[in-house]
């Protein structure tokens, strides 16, 4: 973003609606390293909640972004599919990640919150992922110098 502040963007299941949730660093590093499967040396703070999870025999049955205040995006996570703990988003998806759980939104906040992306933009937006994945630093790198590129060092 232009702010250089790191963004989650959840789709919607079954329709064409985005909810754009703005992240600090440390919690997009943590769902980053989830997504792209990078084991750290030592468990991160999300890697420990479900360790302590597991060990105590419970589990993370899904995370619900619940409500909307003063900007600000309020999660639930839902373990044993009864009790709930109320957490930030941003952790509830990293944890979520870790786990396996759902993450689901409170119709009223895609209602209030949600943007929508045409399928035109939604394929470039594809696209542009996919460029980005294929490409280096040296595919930036300028031209050789030329007979065209006009006097060089020494000259």
């Amino acid at each position: 973003m232009p702010t250089n502040q790191p963004i989650v963007l959840l789709r919607e299941h079954d329709g064409g609606r985005y909810l754009p949730i703005w992240i600090g660093a440390a919690e997009a590093a943590a769902i980053t390293y989830a997504q792209q499967g990078i084991v750290p040396p030592r468990p991160l703070t999300h890697d420990l909640m479900r360790d302590l999870l597991s060990v105590l025999g419970h589990e993370l049955t899904e995370v619900r972004i619940v409500a909307l205040k003063d900007s600000v995006f309020h999660a639930a996570l839902v373990i044993d599919g009864s009790t709930e703990v109320s957490a930030r988003a941003s952790d509830g998806i990293a944890l979520a990640l870790r786990t396996g759980a759902k993450v689901l939104v409170e119709a009223s906040i895609l209602d209030e919150a949600a943007i929508i992306v045409s399928n035109d933009e939604d394929d470039e937006v594809e696209r542009f992922k996919e460029f980005l994945d294929h490409v280096s630093a040296e595919d930036f790198e300028g031209p050789e110098p030329g007979p065209e590129s006009g006097p060089g060092p020494g000259s």
